[in-house]
This record gives structure tokens, C-alpha cells and sequence, in this order.
């Protein structure tokens, strides 16, 4: 017959990280049974003790794991743990009373404890062994769930990107090339309300606009698909050109979620025809125009954001010089990125002094707009922390 050791057993303490534990129990002898099971078991811990649930509310800070008495004076069976639940967060929750009932047991468990434990039929060993399995399958089911939040925002913002970068509705009329471009912005993975779109409107008119909401996010995101959508919307419409901006800024004053959102945008007409455009910006980024081997930008009238003081925005009248040109509107993402030179910035000018450059001067045209972001990349020292939304119109050689 095989001797068994009545000695106490221990816990295997090699490379076990400390448990930090707070025990809410009102019974100060079932508290120091507690402990002395936790140091029988000679694994590191910090035990705290709260004898009320209003004295655990300030303790939970740090605490990786709660043993809950269902017995407290101010939280009494399952509600006690319905409230203590809904303080403790991350922490996971252990369930230590003198009732050994098997249903309570489930309905705990159920409602979120990790673990029901029964005093009296666990000793040291057993105990610090569940706290740290039920610690640990606290921080896995926390994984997935920020696991699966990460997912819904990414499936959100597929969405929203989609519904931020159409498809341009235009026929190939006059040797017009439209190279649109958008990306989102590095810092953190999020989303901004950067939008384009490009519509023709009979044989001799097309309209396109670039926009920027302010801020970052899924709600900055939504309202930029809504104002996209309006302004398709009102130029479809037959809406007159100077009144498209007017009502673009309603859509964005009923629609925002706070008087503080604005947006910025450029907008223009081309007139194909005749060659020229009707360019309007509200405070944004003035458009840069190729052609005969230059890059400048326009010389607008630039008039105040929208969503701010409703004030129409002025228009420019843009000729252009011969039938091999582009137009290049652009969100200010993608002039805000730092030049390499202290904290000077890329701005206007340094755009156009990148397209200037021979690399840029040699390349089709289909792939400027991703050079130009690289560019801008490589001397901010990283991707550029705002979104980058670009549109290229071009006619004939396009410079």
C-alpha cells in the first residue's frame, strides 16, 4: 500500500507572476481562513479585504481577481453579484460561499462569475489554482472581445471607405482622364472624413469635389459619405453651380453630431468646351494646375469652411493655357506631413516644388498621386498621420 503524505501540499511557484486579490467578505474568521489556504499554498499573492461591496467600489483598482461572499450586508445572492460585476471590469470574479447548491452555482456562473467555489471543500492549492485559471480565462474571453470589436470596426470603416471613394460618373469624352486617389490615415488605423467625387453632367460639363470633414473617426467617416451623397445628389439634380456649396453646408449643419464639426472643400466645373473652369474653395487647399511644364497653384478666392457662419463661397475663373493639362485637388493631409527640416512643413509650395522634380516630371500619370504620398512619406520620417484624398483631372498630356 502506497504511503500518502498528510503534510500540506504547495503550489508549483516557479516563474508564477504575483496575484493581486481582493476578498469582499464580512466574516473576519472565514477571511483569515482565506489567507492562511492562499499561504498554504505557497504561491505569491497581495490579499486585500472589504467587508461590504461599497468598500470593494474603491479597492478594485489593480485587482486581478475578486473573491465574492454572497452573504454581504449591503449585497445579498445573485444581485450582490449582478452589481459587483458590473464594477469590477477587467478583474476577474470568483464566487466563495458556505451555500452548496449547485444551481446557485450555474446561475453564478451564467451571470458572469469565472468560478463557484464552496468553503469548506477547498484547500490552498485548489483555490490559488482556480483564481488563476479563472484570471486567465477572464483576460482570453477580454481578447476576443476586443478581437471581435477590432473586427466590427473594420468591417465599419471597409464600408465607410467605400462609400467615401465612388466611382467617378463620367463618359471618355474630350481625352478627360480622372486619377483618383485616397488613403487612409497611419495614426492608429483611423478613419477620417476625407471624400471625393467626379459626376458629368451632359456632354460638356464635369463637376468634382474634394472635401475633408474634421476630426477622425466612424462618425467623421459617416458624415463624409453623407455630404458625398448630397453633393452627387444636388449636381444630378441640375441644382445651380453657386448654390451646390449653400446647400452642401445645410446637409452638413443638420447632420453633424456637434456645432464644433466643420468641413472644408474644394470643388470646380470644368467646362470642357471652352477649356476653362469655375473653381470654388471653402477653406481648404487650393487646387495645383500642370501645364507647359509648371506646376502652380491656383491663385483662388478662398472663402470660410463650411459649418461655421453660412457665407457663399466665392468663385475663380480658370483658363487654361492649351488642351494638354492637369488639375490636382487634394485634401491637406497630404501637405501637413513635415519636410524633413525641423518642424517646417511640406505646404503648398513644397507640393508643387515635388512635382517639379524629375521623377515626378517622368512619371505617367495614372501613378503621381501614390508617388506624390510616398514622397511625402519619406520626408515626414513615416506615413503621414492624416487621411490623403486626391483627385488628378487631365487633358490631353496632362502637362
Amino acid at each position: 500500500m502506497t504511503e500518502r503524505s498528510l503534510a500540506p501540499r504547495r503550489y508549483a511557484t516557479e516563474q508564477l507572476e504575483r496575484l493581486r486579490i481582493l476578498l469582499v467578505e464580512d466574516d473576519e474568521g472565514d477571511a483569515f481562513l482565506v489567507r492562511e489556504l492562499l499561504t498554504e499554498a505557497g504561491a505569491p499573492f497581495d490579499l486585500t479585504v472589504a467587508t461590504s461591496l461599497r468598500e470593494a467600489r474603491g479597492l478594485l483598482t489593480g485587482v486581478e481577481c475578486v473573491l465574492l461572499d454572497l452573504g454581504l450586508p449591503d449585497a445579498e445572492g445573485i444581485d450582490g453579484l449582478r452589481k459587483l460585476l458590473s464594477l469590477a471590469g477587467t478583474a476577474a470574479v470568483c464566487v466563495l460561499t458556505g451555500r452548496s447548491d449547485e444551481h446557485l452555482g450555474v446561475q453564478a456562473v451564467a451571470e458572469g462569475a469565472q468560478d463557484y467555489l464552496v468553503k469548506g471543500q477547498v484547500d490552498g492549492v485548489l483555490l490559488i489554482r482556480s483564481l488563476r485559471y479563472a484570471v486567465e480565462r477572464k483576460r482570453a474571453d477580454e481578447n476576443a472581445r476586443r478581437l471581435r470589436e477590432a473586427e466590427l470596426r473594420e468591417a465599419e470603416s471597409a464600408r465607410l471607405e467605400r462609400g467615401l471613394l465612388p466611382k467617378p460618373l463620367k463618359r471618355d469624352d474630350f481625352g478627360l482622364s480622372v486619377e483618383p486617389f485616397y488613403r487612409s490615415g497611419r495614426a492608429m488605423g483611423l478613419l477620417g472624413g476625407d471624400f471625393y467625387d467626379v459626376v458629368q453632367v451632359g456632354d460638356d460639363r464635369l463637376h468634382v469635389i474634394v472635401g475633408d470633414v474634421c476630426g477622425h473617426g466612424v462618425d467623421e467617416a459617416a458624415l463624409g459619405v453623407e455630404l458625398r451623397v448630397a453633393w452627387r445628389a444636388l449636381v444630378l439634380a441640375g441644382v445651380p453651380e453657386e448654390q451646390v456649396l449653400p446647400s452642401l453646408e445645410q446637409v452638413l449643419m443638420s447632420e453633424r453630431k456637434a456645432r464644433e464639426v466643420f468641413a472644408t472643400v474644394a470643388s470646380a466645373v470644368v467646362d470642357l468646351p471652352a477649356n476653362r473652369a469655375t473653381v470654388r474653395v471653402a477653406g481648404h487647399p487650393p487646387p495645383i494646375v500642370l501645364s507647359a511644364g509648371r506646376a502652380a497653384p491656383v491663385a483662388v478666392r478662398t472663402g470660410i469652411v463650411l459649418g461655421v457662419r453660412p457665407t457663399p463661397t466665392p468663385a475663380t475663373e480658370l483658363e487654361f493655357d492649351g488642351h494638354d493639362w492637369s488639375l490636382l485637388m487634394y485634401t491637406d493631409g497630404l501637405i501637413e506631413g513635415r519636410t524633413g527640416v525641423g518642424e517646417e512643413r511640406l505646404d503648398v509650395d513644397g507640393l508643387c516644388n515635388l512635382l517639379h522634380e524629375p521623377d515626378a516630371r517622368g512619371l505617367p500619370l495614372p501613378e503621381l498621386p501614390g508617388w506624390l504620398v510616398s514622397r511625402a512619406d519619406r520626408d515626414n520620417g513615416g506615413p503621414l498621420a492624416d487621411d490623403v484624398a486626391m483627385l488628378l483631372i487631365s487633358r490631353g498630356g496632362g502637362r
